[in-house]
């Protein structure tokens, strides 16, 4: 419980009994999760600010222990109740600003070894199990304060664009290529082309004879095409869109000339 040593040694000169050391060790997991102690008593007193350590004379009353907290962020303000009953602690705990209200019961022997109040490693034990009983019972019912329970948004990096075939792929820097997208292997693939409108996955119900597998020659437009535009016509890396029929080496049938869905005149 890293900064409770120092607390506990600070405050020791006030520390004569086992519940003592417990209120200690439960300030500083106040204090742990954004919290700051004004004071004692139920109501303000003059000159109140702040503070990470314990108030004075805390431990004045070995039998109800009373301090106030507020959160850093100024929004929280709790009111702190410690009841000795035997040897147990019940800790009775209310945010003043929403009126909501945490209790938690301890076992004083459970967390504190009263023969060795002298020595601040001996004398706490099962600090993991206070803490979640503190967290559980105290902080979570009334909520951190902002600055402990905001997170920044965590970058999925292992996204995949394919997952979404209406999303827009993020743009490639000039010169790169963008890389290909694997052709999905399972069976229940089969329509994803059909289902995206940019054309770059697989699995399609239509057959598109340029996308057949067979290997197609690479047009270069800046080289010119016989009979239609000129060599360097269009510049080197620019856009180009095929128009009209590109020579007699494109093999048929054209997807152009497929019946428009549900026609099924034959002397169209």
């Amino acid at each position: 419980m890293a900064g409770l040593e120092p607390l506990y040694a600070w405050a020791r000169p006030a520390i004569s009994r086992p519940q003592d050391a417990l209120v200690c060790g439960i300030h500083w997991e106040l204090i742990r999760h954004g919290y700051r102690c004004l004071g004692t008593g139920d109501q303000p007193g003059p000159d109140e600010r702040k503070s990470e350590l314990l108030p004075v004379s805390w431990e004045a009353n070995k039998e109800v222990y009373t301090l106030r907290y507020k959160s850093t962020d100024d929004i929280q303000e709790l009111l702190l109740k410690a009841i000795m009953v035997e040897d147990s602690m019940i800790l009775n705990v209310m945010d003043r600003s929403s009126q909501k209200v945490a209790d938690v019961t301890l076992a004083v022997a459970d967390y504190i070894n009263s023969e060795h109040l002298d020595d601040f490693h001996k004398v706490y034990k099962n600090t993991e199990d206070l803490r979640t009983r503190i967290t559980s019972g105290i902080i979570a019912p009334l909520g951190a304060p902002a600055g402990k329970t905001r997170k920044e948004p965590e970058f999925k990096e292992d996204m995949h664009w394919d997952e979404n075939p209406l999303r827009v792929p993020p743009r490639q820097p000039m010169g790169t290529r963008a890389p290909s997208r694997p052709s999905p292997l399972s069976p229940f693939a089969v329509g994803g082309e059909d289902l995206d409108p940019f054309g770059g996955r697989s699995g399609g119900m239509i057959v598109d004879p340029l996308h057949s597998g067979v290997p197609q020659p690479g047009i270069d437009p800046s080289s010119g095409i016989p009979g239609r535009l000129p060599p360097g016509a269009v510049p080197p890396g620019a856009r180009f869109d095929p128009f009209g029929p590109l020579g007699i080496g494109r093999p048929g049938p054209d997807p152009d000339h497929l019946p428009p869905p549900g026609y099924d005149d034959m002397f169209m």
